[in-house]
C-alpha cells in the first residue's frame, strides 16, 4: 500500500446512488475505513457486533444512533463509538455521510442477516 491522501468527496462520489451505500477507502492494520452514504429514512435493522466496537464519524448530515434504552443524535463533525455486544440501529430523517471504522470483514448488519446485509463491500 502506498501512502497518499484520500479525498472524502471523491470517494463519496464513487458510491452508487442508492438508499444505503458503503465503500472501503483505506485499511490500517486489520481495520477498514469505510465511507457510508445514507439517503433514505427507511429503517435499518437492530443488530449488534459480538466481537468488536464500531466508530461512526459523521461528516455531513445527522445520524441518530438508537439503543434499546435511549437515542443519541450525532451531528456533522461528531462521532460515536458503539461498544461490542450493544444492540443498536442507526437512523436518519435527513440523510448522512459518515466514516465508519471497524475490523476487516465486519458485517454491516452484525448478527442479523436480511435484505440490508451487504455480502461483500468493495473498495472505492
Amino acid at each position: 500500500m502506498r501512502a497518499d491522501k484520500i479525498n472524502f468527496s471523491e470517494k463519496f462520489a464513487k458510491l452508487p446512488e442508492v438508499d444505503y451505500a458503503v465503500g472501503i477507502i483505506a485499511m490500517m492494520n486489520n481495520y477498514e475505513f469505510k465511507v457510508v452514504k445514507r439517503q433514505s429514512t427507511r429503517d435499518f435493522v437492530w443488530h449488534k457486533h459480538e466481537d468488536t466496537d464500531e466508530t461512526f464519524i459523521v461528516l455531513e448530515g445527522t445520524m441518530v444512533m438508537n439503543f434499546r434504552d435511549r437515542n443519541v443524535t450525532v451531528n456533522n463533525g461528531e462521532m460515536i463509538v458503539v461498544p461490542k455486544g450493544v444492540e443498536h440501529k442507526p437512523s436518519t430523517t435527513t440523510g448522512y455521510k459518515l466514516l465508519l471504522i471497524e475490523p476487516a470483514d465486519t458485517s454491516n448488519t452484525g448478527n442479523v442477516k436480511n435484505e440490508m446485509t451487504i455480502e461483500k463491500i468493495d473498495w472505492v
